[in-house]
């Protein structure tokens, strides 16, 4: 069995208490083993997800008889859009503890399968009424998006119309729910209302769960620009153009000391001699004295009033959810994070 390289700071410590209690089956070298593969899978599954799932598929073939570790494979198939594998995994994870926890995630996963009716089918199945509150609003989600699925816009909508949308008080799971809401409204062109919710999304959204700003600052016209590209670029231009500037000095420089040489060489020395024996020195004084002295200022102030070139501008100021699998490390309070499906109303894929 080909092994993934494991930092040697991970212990396997960190894994959930009650992860750790399921392992306690093993012999204790591989529970070890496994617990520091589950760990790896928690730590990568946001940002670097196909990572996640090798590592996955390692303690997944060390201890297929653990229901954790077939909860951990099904989220890091299921965030690498293997949808099909990731159901295989949470129906026999649940099989072996009979907890209707994963039933939304389930569901969804039949969404992610281009099989919306079945998960609206399940929306309706007694299993609901045993989940949680968090559990119950993520079911909610993922029926509005079996809605949408399906083209029936307006019954999504109303399928989000909840107390728990009307409360003022904040949970986890308020910012996504206002979030579908706001984006249900929008795709149904009631853009007043989705700009209110969005408004109301970010005020729940403190760690930010989803994208409900940038969607706002789009519908107010907002539009953001990257600042460092724009700065390079202006740097860049200015450097251009102070080439630019150098050539063509350079080349002034050049064609004015040719024809100094030109006139040099064209200008006989006898006739030189003649002019200064023509000139009178009076006539020296006179044009002294009829030169004006305020041309030599005039002359000095054009020179400063000559504009100068811009170098710079100043720069301008520029979610998914993802879903954890509850082998992730222990947070402060002990509890590790609660799994969550796809937004509501997200593009299957």
């Amino acid at each position: 069995m080909k092994r993934l390289p494991i930092p040697p700071e991970v212990t396997g410590e960190e894994i959930d208490k009650g992860v750790r209690q399921e392992l306690m089956s093993l012999p204790k070298t591989l529970a070890d083993d496994v617990a520091r593969n589950l760990v790896m899978v928690a730590r990568l599954i946001d940002e670097e997800p196909e990572q996640a799932y090798a590592y996955s598929r390692i303690a997944l073939r060390l201890a297929s008889r653990v229901a954790a570790v077939r909860e951990a494979a099904g989220f890091a198939a299921y965030a690498t859009q293997k949808y099909s594998e990731a159901l295989a995994e949470f129906r026999a994870a649940r099989r072996m503890t009979g907890n209707v926890d994963l039933w939304p995630v389930m569901a969804d996963c039949e969404r992610g399968l281009g099989r919306p009716e079945r998960a609206l089918a399940m929306a309706g199945e007694p299993e609901v009424q045993k989940l949680d509150k968090a559990g119950q609003v993520e079911m909610r989600l993922v029926a509005a998006g079996a809605r949408r699925d399906m083209g029936q816009l307006d019954a999504a909508i109303v399928t989000l119309q909840s107390p728990e949308l009307a409360s003022h008080a904040v949970h986890p799971w308020t910012a996504r729910l206002r979030y579908a809401y706001a984006d249900a409204l929008l795709a149904a062109g009631r853009e007043g209302e989705a700009r209110e919710w969005f408004a109301r999304a970010i005020e729940a959204d403190k760690d930010g769960t989803t994208d409900a700003s940038d969607r706002l600052a789009e519908l107010d016209g907002i539009e953001f620009v990257d600042a460092l590209g724009e700065e390079d670029g202006s740097v860049e231009a200015a450097g251009e153009a102070s080439g630019t500037d150098a050539d063509t000095a350079d080349t002034a420089d050049s064609d004015l000391a040719g024809d100094t040489d030109a006139v040099e060489d064209a200008e006989p020395a006898g006739d030189t001699d003649a002019v200064e024996d023509a000139e009178p020195a009076g006539d020296t004084d006179a044009v002294e004295d009829a030169e004006p002295a305020g041309d030599t200022d005039t002359a000095s102030a054009d020179a400063e009033d000559e504009p100068r070139a811009a170098t710079g501008t100043e720069p301008e100021t520029a979610h998914t959810q993802t879903v954890r699998p509850e082998t992730a490390e222990a947070g402060a309070d002990g509890e590790a994070p609660r799994a969550t499906p796809r937004e509501a109303g997200a593009d299957d894929d």
